[in-house]
C-alpha cells in the first residue's frame, strides 16, 4: 500500500499507477471502510490503525495462500503420477 505513514493524493496515483478517476474510486471506498483517513491541515492521506491491522492480515492471507496452492500444485502432481501409473481400462463389461 502507498500509504503507509503518510501521502498526498498525486503521490498515491503515481506510485499506484492508477488514474485519476480510478483514484478517487479507490480512495472514497477505502477512507469509507476506515482504512484510511484524510488530514485537512496538511492535505495527505494517513494510514489508520486498522488499515495497519488489515494489511498486516493481508500478508498472512497471501502467504497462507501461496503455501495451499504450492500444496495442492503439489498434490494434483503426485495424483497425475498415480493416475499414469494405473490407467483405466477400457475393457467391456
Amino acid at each position: 500500500m502507498v500509504v503507509r505513514r503518510e501521502a498526498k493524493k498525486t503521490q498515491i496515483m503515481y506510485q499506484a499507477n492508477l488514474s485519476y478517476k480510478v483514484l478517487q474510486r479507490y480512495l472514497n471506498e477505502i477512507i469509507n471502510a476506515a482504512l484510511i483517513r484524510f488530514e485537512d491541515t496538511n492535505q495527505h492521506y494517513l494510514l489508520t490503525g486498522k488499515g495497519r491491522e488489515y494489511l498486516n492480515a493481508y500478508k498472512l492471507y497471501t502467504r497462507s495462500s501461496r503455501t495451499m496452492e504450492k500444496r495442492f500444485n503439489d498434490f494434483s502432481a503426485k495424483r497425475k503420477i498415480l493416475e499414469d501409473l494405473c490407467p483405466k481400462n477400457d475393457y467391456p463389461d
